[in-house]
């Protein structure tokens, strides 16, 4: 009779899926563990970068329209360290900007140009036309149009509550901003919201 050879030591683990997928896992989340822990204890990623403030209630009204409308889907906010991005976009991003972003938009895929300096660039009519209607201004732009956004108003009994959650998360909301949160919102257009949002991306760093 043949000796049957019994699997020892790392051919073990090869040979054995359930051995496999628990030992990989385990390694990854010792990895995962090394690469981001030491993050929380970096100033330059913790701390707010000089003149960085946290939304109006208005502007964090917008930038719940941006994450509706997926404009994240895109346009990336994080100009690269890269020489070309630079000279495109304008100044680097760096950690401390977007500390009071939950969650942050930095973005992967740019079917449309970076966001993150665009605070300022144009005047508000513009983007009001532009968003509107991107081909009134651009004819050979593939962005979708948003007319609707003229008209939805935002709703103000839900700014104290989204201001309360991320002040929970660290974002330095006074009683008396998400007191008046409401007031600061009545009557205003989504569009009015999503344009002030855009107003103020990248404007924080001169």
């Amino acid at each position: 009779m043949a000796n049957v050879h019994a699997p020892s030591g790392h051919e073990k683990i090869e040979t054995s899926n359930f051995l496999m997928i628990v030992l990989i896992l385990v390694a990854v989340a010792i990895g995962g563990i090394v690469e981001i822990v030491p993050l929380f204890f970096q100033r330059s990623t913790t701390q707010p970068a000089e003149g960085v403030k946290p939304y109006t209630a208005l502007q964090l009204a917008g930038r719940d329209v941006y994450q509706r409308e997926g404009c994240y889907n895109c346009h990336s906010q994080m100009v690269r360290p890269f020489r070309a991005e630079a000279l495109r976009y304008g100044a680097l991003s760096t950690a401390g900007e977007f500390v009071y972003d939950h969650p942050f938009q930095w973005g992967s895929k740019r079917t449309g140009p970076d966001l993150h300096r665009v605070g300022g660039k144009y005047s508000d009519e513009w983007h009001v036309v532009h968003l509107n209607n991107p081909r009134d201004l651009v004819p050979e732009s593939n962005m979708p149009a948003y007319p609707w956004l003229l008209k939805a108003t935002v709703s103000p009994e839900g700014m104290a509550p989204r201001m309360k959650a991320l002040r929970a998360v660290g974002v330095p909301y006074t009683d008396d901003e998400i007191a008046k949160s409401a007031e600061e919102v009545k009557g205003r257009t989504e569009m009015d919201a999503l344009v002030a949002y855009l107003q103020v991306l990248g404007t924080s760093r001169k």
